[in-house]
């Protein structure tokens, strides 16, 4: 990468990686203190709709921030405080219509996402969904936010500031263990835990807003008023691109409901999906941040005919990185599945039998790691070219391979009352319908890509990230063996010995034999490793 792109990189990891920890953390707080019981149990369902919202609406590199991001970046800083406040107030007053209605209807919508909860865990989330339910219109205002300041090269805030959220979380929860102690995992407890879950959540969302007026205003992006306009080019341009790319976003995140209506009938599984799922998030919203944040606004101004060629070694670049980072941390997941759910979270009310759970899932996760961020970045070319519409029509057809998928692997009544033959992997299926869903996802947007621009040496490419997978493939195997073949002692520091160990090895295997294959970025990394290294040329 260029100085400039490495600086930006370098400034969105650290950022992200203090909002991963502090997640972590949290996620850490809420097993020792729930479990897989029923306050967080039902908070996997109420939370859906309005996080759905929150990562769709809010996230970094969601439709919203790419949009802003794609079109600001080329025009001048006042016109952008224009386009902003004009986008606020028309976003801010259909968010304001989706919060009263999921205030209003959040008990059917509960029997909608989890038609196999019980009586207890249904009241609980249906409660917990309507303290959250503000957090529709404070995500479309985070996100439309953060994508201005990306565009104003403003990147510390908009990665640090999920922190805020885990805090709040983690404070609540705090104040709440203080006056209960241990009882608060007591089934007759958890209606209140959960309103402290679901209200620490908005109060954190409600922060995450907060903390950017000040940076817009430095900027000078943010106008303290509405601004009702349609018809100026700047929002014409943005709404082009945030309707299809809303739309896309929204499809992918109508397979995390499906896969909860599956999961209804299994005891646990939401909770530990949940789980499993912040343990991938946390390194692969590291390096996607750290990845797609200095690389979207580059793409965005490579679109010209003239610049075709460099955009296609941009898209080079950002595939090759993302699966020479995706590759051996999606084997280690799957290697060391045992051990690290075990150091992570089996305190408190966090058993072994829910780190069973949490594992299985953690390593179906770990196979489909590559494919998402891959699927990621060519979803922001299309952004950049302005094209929202392709990657929406890919995720329509997701949506029905993935119900396929989730009939084939784990099992469940179809509309006309039928029972189809089903393989029954229980909650991992689940995972595995999504992975394969991205992964054939992932390979029809780079053929879309590939007829529209031209010239991109596919078979090259291919060929990399065949190389790239025998070399993660051969450094998960030497991490599993030292697992497997070392009798670590069952606490936590032999545990953290065992994965820091046995992982360390597993990279160092994987850059050997990545590097010995000759594969161009990952000869890049190891050269600039050396030069940082004492003694280095």
């Amino acid at each position: 990468m260029s100085q400039s792109l490495r600086r930006i990189a370098l400034i969105v990891a650290v950022a992200t990686a203090l909002s991963k920890v502090a997640g972590l953390v949290r996620q850490q707080v809420i097993a020792a203190a729930f479990g897989v019981g029923l306050a967080y149990d039902a908070y996997n369902y109420a939370y859906v709709l309005p996080g759905f919202l929150l990562i769709l609406l809010g996230g970094i590199n969601g439709p919203f921030h790419s949009a802003m991001v794609s079109v600001l970046a080329r025009r001048p800083r006042a016109e952008g405080a224009h386009v902003l406040a004009a986008i606020n107030t028309l976003v801010g007053a259909g968010l304001i219509g989706v919060t009263v209605l999921l205030f209003v209807f959040a008990d059917p919508l509960i029997t909608l996402v989890g038609p196999g909860l019980d009586g207890p865990r249904h009241a609980i989330a249906v409660l917990q969904l309507r303290w959250m339910a503000p957090m529709a219109l404070f995500a479309g205002l985070i996100g439309l936010g953060f994508g201005a300041l990306n565009a104003a090269d403003e990147f510390w805030l908009p990665s640090v500031s999920p922190l805020l959220s885990s805090v709040a979380v983690i404070v609540g929860l705090g104040i709440l263990w203080w006056q209960l102690g241990p009882a608060i995992a007591l089934p007759e407890q958890a209606l209140l835990g959960g309103a402290v879950l679901a209200g620490t959540t908005l109060l954190g969302a409600i922060l995450q807003w907060l903390i950017q007026l000040p940076a817009l205003a430095k900027q000078g992006l943010h106008k303290f008023q509405l601004v009702w306009d349609w018809h100026h080019p700047g929002v014409k341009e943005v709404l082009q691109v945030m309707g299809p790319a809303t739309l896309s976003s929204g499809m992918l995140q109508i397979n995390v409901f499906t896969d909860l209506f599956f999961a209804s009938g299994i005891v646990g599984a939401a909770a530990g999906l949940g789980y499993a799922n912040l343990l991938v998030q946390t390194p692969l919203g590291l390096l996607s941040n750290a990845l797609l944040v200095p690389l979207l606004p580059v793409f965005a101004r490579l679109t010209a005919p003239e610049d075709r060629p460099e955009l296609i070694g941009r898209i080079r670049q950002g595939l090759m990185l993302s699966s020479a980072s995706m590759l051996p941390l999606g084997g280690l997941m799957v290697a060391l599945a045992g051990p690290i759910v075990a150091l992570i979270y089996e305190r408190g009310a966090f058993d072994a039998t829910a780190a069973a759970l949490v594992g299985g899932l953690l390593m179906a996760y770990g196979v489909g790691m590559p494919a998402y961020l891959g699927r990621d970045v060519l979803v922001r070319v299309f952004y950049a070219l302005g094209d929202g519409t392709t990657p929406f029509r890919f995720s329509m057809a997701g949506i029905g391979l993935n119900v396929a998928f989730d009939w084939t692997l784990v099992g469940g009544p179809t509309p006309w009352g039928l029972q189809l033959p089903a393989l029954n992997f229980g909650a991992p299926g689940l995972v595995l319908a999504t992975v394969a869903v991205n992964v054939i996802t992932c390979l029809g947007l780079l053929l879309a890509l590939q007829r529209r621009l031209g010239g991109m040496p596919l078979r090259a490419w291919a060929r990399d990230s065949l190389l790239l997978l025998l070399a993660a493939l051969l450094g998960s195997l030497a991490a599993w063996g030292l697992s497997v073949g070392i009798a670590w002692p069952a606490n936590l520091w032999g545990r953290l010995v065992e994965c820091g160990f046995a992982s360390g090895v597993g990279l160092l295997a994987y850059g050997l034999v990545a590097s010995a294959a000759g594969v161009p970025e990952v000869r890049d990394l190891a050269l600039q490793l050396r030069r940082k290294l004492p003694g280095g040329a």
